[in-house]
């Protein structure tokens, strides 16, 4: 019989490969997959019918509420059925609704009174009116850190700042330009639309004053706006059919997406991180972070001419998009040289826009 001898060395590797079989690999880490977005279409109509114009509407997911400005009053509907709740009236030109639930009122603003009403949001009873101290207030947003209620006078370029609670009047903030819509981050920081300035004025609540500005270079005449708070996003529309994507933290022009004619209104869904950009020419813009950085219109759904404006419900994940039928525009006149065309006389619905 024979014997083999081993040696040190092989022994040494033979030992490192078994160790080497017994220890499972190590691959890198890599981010989970994103999970594919849901497709949206119009899943149903609020046949509301009546007279006058309209501007932002306010869903309301704690209360199933949705509040309709509607030229000379505010009408409250029931956001599963679309049926009236009731109506604050005496608004005279009113544009937006801003809700305080911790103070338990709801604040309208009226722009050609000029005019801020304060109601209870249990039974919609108008508690007092406020004078605004500029002209046109269009926008309206309540900040809850300190309290206050901003209106943004369109005419004037400033905006209102009352206390909630009391309805004094806590100072005025020139912004340098016509104020469109607004969003607050909850921290005592307010973002503003300058539209004809095509930027971003910073507003911190707390001084009234403007703390930072923002220009938004390849974005025309910004109406819209709305927050991604956990992102750190500001996504504005523009009145040349993109989207602008800034960042909150400094201001830079993250990415311009394509989205549609008549642009007007914007929100953000945070459960499913995407924006919407609702554009008068009857489409809605789905935009979504497809990679860090980058911004993707994923879709473009079909709604109805004249859906310039949109609202979520954050719990349903309901969009809803104010329009109506539209006849020949009328006459032009010295002061309204290019009228707009005429609303066809009852026909006023709101289109609920739904995941499938």
């Amino acid at each position: 019989m024979s014997t083999r001898l081993v040696g040190r060395g092989s022994i040494a590797v033979s030992i490192l490969v078994l160790v080497s079989a017994a220890r499972p690999a190590v691959v890198a880490a890599e981010e989970p997959p994103q999970a594919p977005p849901p497709a949206y279409s119009v899943a149903g109509r609020f046949a509301v019918g009546g007279e006058g114009g309209w501007d932002y509407l306010v869903a309301d997911a704690k209360t199933k509420r949705l509040y309709v400005p509607r030229s000379s009053r505010v009408a409250v509907l029931d956001a599963e059925t679309g049926k009236p709740v009731g109506e604050i009236p005496d608004t005279a030109g009113v544009h937006g609704v801003a809700l305080a639930p911790d103070l338990g009122k709801g604040f309208t603003s009226n722009g050609r009174a000029g005019t801020v009403t304060v109601f209870d949001l249990a039974s919609l009873k108008v508690l007092s009116e406020l004078k605004a101290t500029g002209e046109n207030p269009d926008a309206i947003l309540y900040e809850p850190v300190t309290k206050r209620v901003l209106a943004f006078n369109g005419r004037t370029a400033n905006v209102t700042a009352f206390d909630a609670a009391s309805g004094a009047v806590a100072g005025t903030i020139p912004v340098g330009g016509k104020p469109e819509f607004a969003a607050s981050d909850a921290s005592g920081r307010v973002f503003v639309n300058i539209e004809d300035a095509s930027e971003i004025a910073v507003i911190d609540a707390k001084s009234l004053t403007v703390s930072a500005r923002w220009k938004l270079p390849g974005c025309k005449d910004p109406t819209g706006l709305a927050l991604d708070a956990k992102g750190g996003r500001l996504y504005a529309g523009c009145g040349n059919k993109v989207a602008a994507v800034v960042s909150t933290a400094d201001g830079r022009l993250l990415a311009t997406v394509p989205t549609g004619e008549g642009t007007d209104g914007v929100s953000f869904d945070p459960e499913k991180g995407l924006a919407f950009v609702s554009n008068g020419e009857g489409t809605l813009t789905v935009i979504r972070e497809t990679a860090p950085g980058v911004f993707t219109a994923i879709q473009n759904v079909p709604t109805q001419r004249g859906a310039r404006t949109v609202a979520l419900d954050e719990a349903t994940h309901r969009l809803y998009l104010p329009t109506a039928r539209f006849g020949p525009p009328p006459s032009p006149t010295p002061d309204r040289p290019n009228p707009r065309p005429s609303v066809v006389p009852g026909s006023f619905e709101i289109l609920v826009v739904a995941p499938r």
